[in-house]
């Protein structure tokens, strides 16, 4: 039966010089912005239904609109693929043909694949350096939308990859039927001219989407005779009875650089954003910067207030993962925010090793009145700017393009979402179900790095999410209300798509919001510390504004009107 597919996360962004491209050298990176190296997979998945028809090596594939095909293809062949090697494959493998799903993506296609990694940490400079260079792989996966200057329209224009219009009719008949039955999702992988220029990775339900929140002691509260804080007073309350009650020295921890923007107590002051953009929509649907919005200094007045009674770390501008992990395990502290598997389950199994009561639990987006629904929430775009475009030095384009179209088939998205049928899952019940080999590595392996073996699902890659990956993921019974209690309906009327600026504007917006964002970090922290005065505030919109503000919106606003015109 063939299911409508639909939406993770990651971030995939890959580069390489020439040297770096023969070697095939292994790199990492978080797919998500600002993840902890080796930690955080992609907690997102497509579809909204598991498995229902088995990984078979062939498959002729039911299309619309294009002439279906048979895998693996009968032509065969060789391609080069470039990408970026994720930190939970890198963390075993030198290179993705080496894992279980490399060899498998390459036997179900019948296509030989050359896959090259950038090192890690290098991503843009070797980006840059083998597009000015000209000798491009086949394949490239990047963020094309956000890294590319200009985006994927200049990126077309400047002959690195090719529109793929006529490649998807004549070529993929699996994206081709998907995209006509997600318009809103066709819509996010075109470019204001109207060509598609990748396959991409989309996660395919909403409840894919809300990935980041807030948690805190369940324990302790149930102790405390206390309930999960709804509102910013509540979250008050809670965190000076962990300070008074329980001993915490630091009630509230998370590491600022990571979740500065995308914390639940932004959100309640409607100024937190998500998809790595301090930009927002207001209630007119116009883009805003958040920074300069009123409610950004009742939210940083409130840090400052907690900051000085002792309820938020004293060390949160400096914090990292494995810093959170330590205070949160160690009952030094009692709440954070991050990612529902790779923290608070982490923290969880962690913690419990000892402390067998230990219990943490999800807190919804908070308002600041009581009773109120809250309008502003963390949400990631379906799309999330990974995709795989095919160069214009790739000499089988039809080769490329059938290669790729291929994560969208049932096999296909069964194979990156699950693995292989009879090895990393069986079907039971008409779903998906992980077999022990990947639950409870024989290696000992953490469950990401046992995942990233198998599938792509808990990072991103050219196919549709599965939201079964997700709630196998997410174990424990705590960790799975996550996305429940996270979501906010109204979260994505307020969150920037990926729109794109146009060639002239993607340079002067890049230096006006990089010289924003570093004259924003700097004065909230000293707002939170105490060393600067909230009396001085009008001179930081002030400045604000002598940095151009008005103009980097001027474009934001006009590449939105463009977005919604497609």
């Amino acid at each position: 039966m063939r299911r409508n597919l639909k939406k993770p996360v990651a971030l995939l962004t890959a580069a390489l010089t020439a040297a770096s491209l023969l070697a095939g050298c292994g790199g990492s990176s978080e797919e998500g912005a600002g993840a902890d190296a080796g930690t955080q997979v992609n907690e997102t998945d497509t579809a909204g239904a598991a498995a229902e028809t088995p990984a078979d090596s062939a498959e002729t594939v039911e299309t619309a609109g294009a002439e279906a095909g048979t895998y693996p293809l009968a032509e065969g062949g060789t391609l080069t693929y470039w990408l970026q090697l994720n930190p939970n494959v890198s963390a075993n493998f030198t290179n993705l043909g080496d894992t279980e799903l490399g060899k498998a993506w390459q036997e179900q296609t019948g296509v030989t694949i050359q896959f090259q990694h950038p090192a890690a940490g290098q991503e843009k400079e070797q980006f840059n350096l083998i597009v000015a260079d000209g000798s491009l792989p086949d394949i490239m996966e990047w963020q094309w939308v956000k890294n590319y200057p200009g985006g994927p329209e200049k990126a077309i224009k400047d002959g690195v990859i090719i529109p793929l219009n006529d490649i998807f009719k004549e070529y993929c008949p699996n994206i081709t039927k998907y995209l006509a039955e997600n318009p809103d999702i066709d819509k996010m992988i075109k470019t204001d001219d109207g060509n598609y220029f990748a396959f991409p990775f989309i996660r395919g339900e909403d409840k894919l989407c809300y990935t980041v929140g807030g948690f805190v002691r369940q324990d302790w509260l149930e102790e405390l005779g206390m309930e999960v804080p709804a509102t910013v007073d509540e979250w008050h309350d809670v965190l000076t009875a962990f300070k008074e009650e329980k001993g915490a020295e630091a009630p509230l921890c998370f590491d600022w650089t990571n979740f500065k923007d995308s914390n639940p107590i932004a959100f309640a002051f409607k100024v937190g954003t998500a998809n790595g953009t301090q930009f927002i929509l207001d209630d007119q649907g116009k883009v805003a910067f958040a920074p300069a919005q009123e409610g950004y200094k009742d939210y940083l007045m409130t840090l400052n207030q907690w900051y000085n009674e002792g309820l938020l770390d004293r060390d949160i501008a400096t914090l990292n993962g494995d810093q959170v992990t330590a205070k949160m395990t160690s009952g030094k502290a009692g709440a954070s925010v991050g990612w529902a598997a790779s923290r608070m389950q982490l923290f969880m199994t962690s913690a419990q090793q000892s402390d067998p009561g230990y219990e943490l639990v999800a807190t919804p987006t908070p308002t600041t009145e009581k009773g109120a629904v809250p309008e502003y929430g963390y949400v990631e775009n379906q799309f999330p700017d990974v995709s795989a475009a095919i160069t214009t030095s790739c000499k089988n384009v039809e080769l490329a393009a059938k290669f790729l179209d291929y994560g969208y088939s049932e096999a296909g998205h069964n194979m990156f979402n699950f693995g292989i049928e009879g090895v990393s899952y069986e079907m039971k019940n008409g779903k998906a179900e992980y077999s022990d080999i990947v639950i409870n590595n024989p290696d000992g392996w953490p469950l990401a790095q046992s995942l990233a073996k198998y599938i792509r699902a808990n990072y991103n890659g050219p196919f549709v999410q599965d939201l079964n990956y997700l709630e196998q993921y997410l174990q424990l019974p705590a960790v799975k209300e996550c996305p429940s209690v996270w979501a906010v309906p109204d979260a994505r009327k307020h969150t920037v798509p990926n729109i794109t600026p146009t060639q002239e504007e993607s340079k002067e917006l890049a230096t006006i919001t990089n010289e924003l964002g570093t004259y924003v970090s700097e004065m909230s922290l000293k707002f939170i510390f105490g060393t600067e005065s909230f009396d001085n505030w009008d001179k930081y919109i002030e400045t604000l504004q002598g940095m151009k503000l008005d103009r980097a919106l001027e474009i934001e606003n006009a590449a939105l009107e463009r977005y919604n015109a497609r």
